[in-house]
């Protein structure tokens, strides 16, 4: 499979759009790019929402049809991270995990805390910077359980198999001797980049430490698991979630026609973002 992306409008405005592509048939990226790209080395498709080092917070949207990447927005204006010294906007490629759902019915047996009702997060942190839209094979080696307002969001580190790290990174204790000071650094900005924001410091579950890839590999399965109780049409909360899928042929929600009425392809110019997006904020946090 070939996947590509299709914008439309342009980048920094409300009516931007990324819809991904399967040999150039637009597709959700939620519902219809497989989870596993080789399941039995666990291989796994990421699609990417926000390149590393960039400031527009980009999310995989569920309230619309075939789910397109948007920019997310408070009270009708644009979001953006702040720049905490001494990190640069996202310090990840930012994506998530296909056919996956954080049920916000199911409290998790360890982190007592419900899902967040997004696809699982994942951070890649391989050299190469991504592109919106960008799908990527990746292998897992760990993850961290960020409790955000009360829900669990989990955050899963894995790298591009294409990396030249990739065949040395294996589970989680190969980030530090490879990669070492990333996983402090990665606790350290999702504490306390909403801050500058007016928000309280985040928490993680497990003091902030990074559970192991098996771990990881484990709440995958969980939530791969609950996204089936969706598509299905078994879940109670699914309502504000667009189900439209263009592949799943024994699913309620599968449209024949959804990818033809898909917008065609108009991208734009990026527009310009306020300077303000461009300040350093200086944080004390607690350690």
């Amino acid at each position: 499979m070939v996947y590509s992306t299709r914008q439309v409008g342009a980048k920094n405005t409300l009516e931007y759009r990324v819809f991904v592509e399967e040999d150039g048939k637009p597709v959700s990226p939620f519902h219809d790019i497989p989870l596993y790209a080789d399941k039995e080395n666990n291989i796994f498709n990421m699609v990417v929402e926000i390149p590393r080092w960039t400031n527009a917070k980009l999310e995989i949207t569920k309230e619309e049809t075939l789910n397109p990447i948007i920019q997310d927005t408070k009270k009708g204006k644009l979001r953006f991270v702040r720049n905490c010294f001494p990190h640069h906007g996202y310090i990840h490629n930012y994506g998530a995990f296909p056919q996956t759902w954080e049920d916000p019915n199911e409290a998790h047996a360890e982190t007592k805390a419900v899902g967040d009702n997004d696809p699982i997060d994942v951070l890649e942190i391989g050299e190469g910077i991504a592109y919106t839209g960008e799908v990527k094979q990746v292998k897992v080696l760990g993850v961290m359980a960020l409790l955000d307002e009360g829900e669990t969001d989990w955050k899963v580190i894995a790298i591009d198999i294409k990396d030249p790290l990739a065949p040395k990174l294996n589970d989680i204790e190969d980030v530090e001797k490879y990669f070492p000071g990333l996983l402090k650094a990665t606790n350290e900005w999702f504490r306390i980049y909403k801050i500058p924001d007016g928000k309280p410091e985040n928490q993680f579950a497990f003091s902030g430490e990074a559970k192991n890839k098996k771990y990881a590999l484990d709440v995958i399965r969980e939530t791969n698991e609950a996204w089936k109780q969706l598509i299905a049409g078994k879940s109670s909360d699914s309502k504000d979630i667009v189900l439209t899928n263009t592949t799943l042929k024994d699913t309620p929600s599968y449209s024949a026609t959804a990818a033809a009425e898909t917008p065609a392809s108009a991208p734009l110019a990026d527009a310009p973002i306020d300077k303000s997006i461009d300040k350093w904020f200086f944080i004390s946090g607690s350690a």
